[in-house]
This record gives structure tokens, sequence and C-alpha cells, in this order.
């Protein structure tokens, strides 16, 4: 994981969510942070030309949230900040993060979402369907907690499917760079019709979940503290649910075996860990983007 943190800023709560995580995580890995602001880009609307005076007051406006933004991270990461024009907030995000290197994105959640969780609002979502470096996901009152907590643990939900290299890269990457331990988590469910008997069904379960673990530990470099666990659960926001999460936590997810190569496409498991995780997600695409593919 190398390359600096891209935050896609706004002067909202949202906004303020994604300036802490971003800030967190560049402060356990040592990476600058880029705060980034997108404003529309209007100079292509030919129909109606924008007002002179509308556009240096929004602009102004921006910096002044950019400046605000700076003064909350004071001292506690290298950063700069940067205003932006795009059709699309997302697509300036990504504009930017290619043309810095970035090693993700943080975005926040959506407005009217419950304290510690998750809510896709229309900027992750374009994110998590079109990006080609990691994004991460602050959840609500991510800019309530301590300024001093830490990052605690890289836990990464690992399975079969294509990608899985890559995902233990980001995650071993990320753990190693701030110096926590690595939890690798294979989840094992039983979400089928009421009364079937499932008793063989859990056994050969387990046993598959046992054997992703393994074969996901033997690909860690020597060193690396980590465990690896089986969450168990009657559906996957069970399992979720009832495994233990530190408040200092990161959790990090492979992209949809549905996804182009080098781009992220939020399959519907991550979907539904979403509706449980109390910690940041960070999604990773199935495949490396490489300096040819940014230009």
């Amino acid at each position: 994981m190398s390359g600096p943190i891209v935050v896609g800023y706004t002067a909202t709560d949202a906004g303020d969510d994604a300036l802490a995580l971003g800030t967190r995580l560049a402060r356990a890995s040592g990476a600058p942070l880029e705060v980034v602001l997108v404003l529309p880009d209007e100079s292509r609307n030919a129909i109606v030309p924008p007002d002179a005076g509308y556009v240096r007051h929004l602009r102004e406006q921006a910096e002044a949230w950019l400046a605000g933004a700076g003064e909350k991270i004071a001292d506690a990461a290298r950063h700069r900040t940067h205003l932006r024009y795009a059709e699309s907030f997302a697509e300036g995000l990504i504009a930017a993060a290619d043309e810095l290197g970035a090693r993700c994105i943080v975005v926040g959640a959506a407005n009217g979402g419950i304290r510690g969780r998750h809510r896709l609002g229309s900027v992750a979502s374009e994110l998590l369907h079109s990006s080609d470096v990691p994004v991460a996901l602050a959840p609500e009152g991510s800019r309530l907690l301590d300024p001093e907590t830490a990052l605690t643990r890289v836990t990464t939900f690992v399975g079969t499917r294509p990608g899985a290299d890559v995902l233990l890269e980001e995650s071993v990457s990320l753990a190693t760079a701030a110096s926590v331990p690595l939890r690798l988590i294979s989840i094992e469910t039983i979400d089928l019709p009421a009364g079937l008997d499932t008793a063989a069904i859990r056994v050969a379960g387990s046993e598959h979940a046992d054997g992703v673990l393994g074969r996901a530990r033997e690909a860690l470099p020597a060193g690396l503290a980590a465990d690896a666990v089986v969450a168990r659960g009657e559906s996957i926001e069970d399992a979720v649910g009832a495994a233990a999460w530190d408040p200092g936590e990161i959790a990090v997810v492979g992209s949809s075996r549905l996804a182009q190569p080098r781009r992220l496409f939020l399959g519907s498991t991550a979907a539904k860990m979403l509706h449980e995780l109390p910690v940041p997600l960070l999604v990773v695409p199935r495949t490396r983007a490489t300096e040819g593919d940014r230009r």
C-alpha cells in the first residue's frame, strides 16, 4: 500500500467523518493526506453561461472550507488541500486519485445514517462501481471519535474468489505500515429455508471456512502477527454482527467478481456486511492498477 490518502471533503458531517478517518489512516501509516473538494464544472454548460460573480463566490467559499479542513487536521498528518472541478464529485475524486497516485479514497456516509453505521450516498455508490483504487468508507460519527484513537487492527474478510491475492497484499501492507495485527475472517452462514436439516451442511461449511483461512495464512509474510477466525451466523449480517470489533480497527473486503479488471464493484456480500459493520470498511479492486493504466 503506497501513495497518499485522498479524502473526498465537503463542509458537512459526512465530510468531517471522511476527514477524521483519513487523518487516522495517514497518522497510522505515515502517508500524506490529500484533501479534495470537487465543484461542478459549469464551463461545459453552453446553454446558460455561469455568472462570474457566483462562480467567484463559490470558489472563495470552497477555499474557505478547505482551509477549515486543514485547521482540523493541524499537525496530525502531512496534508495538502485541492479544489477540483468535474461533472460529478466521484469523477473529480477518481481523477485526483489517479493524478496523485493515491493508495485509497476516503468518503463519509450519507446523511441520516445511524451513528457507527454505514449508509451509502450517491458519491460512495458511484466510487464503489467505478474507482480503480481502494475506497474507504467512514461510518456515521467517525468525526466524534477521540482524535487520538489509533488504528488498532486490520480485519480482512477472505474467500476463494479471484482477487484474494491483491486483497491480502493490501491488508498486509496496511497492517505492516501501521504496525498493527492482522485478523483474517472467513464467514460461515446457513441462510436456507426454515425447517431444512442443515447439520451436514454446517459441518461442510465449517471445513470449507477453515480451509480458506489456512490457505490465506500460508500466503502471509513471516513475522506478521495474525489471527484467523470463522464468523458464524444464520446470515451474512448475523455473522458480521456476532464478531468482536475494536473501535480503532478497519475492515477490508475485496470487490465483487463482477467487477471489470482494475475497477471496483460492490458485491451483494459486502453490501450485506455494511448493514452491521460498526467500523470503517476498505473495499479493494480484484486486480491492481498499473502506472500505464493510470495514464
